[in-house]
């Protein structure tokens, strides 16, 4: 992976605090709506953006795509999201939300990783 692609990524504050949430683990662009409190486009938008250059896969279940990060990820993009992590630390709005999408966790469950459908009842966000 080239670096250039890695930082060109890295440039956007909203793709950042993306790729900080999806260190948590895979979710789904609802839960990204919920935590960023931006419309579905423009998060469809940067997922496409991080999608195409590698920096994140998406997998299809039932109606909703689920994003995370690559399970093989080059050492150059490794390294970068280690760094991410570092500094989110200190960033009073990747802590916040850290702290909203953990108000979310306990819809994210293994029979539902998404959380859009819980207790057998469909739900959209």
């Amino acid at each position: 992976m080239e670096l250039v692609r890695i930082y060109e990524c890295l440039c956007d504050h909203t793709r950042l605090r993306i790729l900080n949430l999806l260190s948590k683990g895979p979710l789904c662009v609802c839960h990204f709506q919920e935590v960023l409190r931006e419309p579905q486009v423009k998060i469809s938008k940067h997922l496409g953006y991080l999608r195409e250059r590698g920096l994140v896969e998406c997998e299809r279940q039932g109606n909703w795509m689920i994003y995370s990060l690559p399970a093989k990820q080059p050492r150059e993009l490794a390294a970068n999201l280690a760094c991410l992590q570092d500094c989110a630390q200190d960033d009073s709005t990747f802590r916040r939300d850290i702290a909203q999408l953990k108000k979310l966790s306990p819809e994210l469950t293994e029979s539902s990783p998404c959380g859009c459908i819980t207790a057998g009842t469909a739900r959209r966000r």
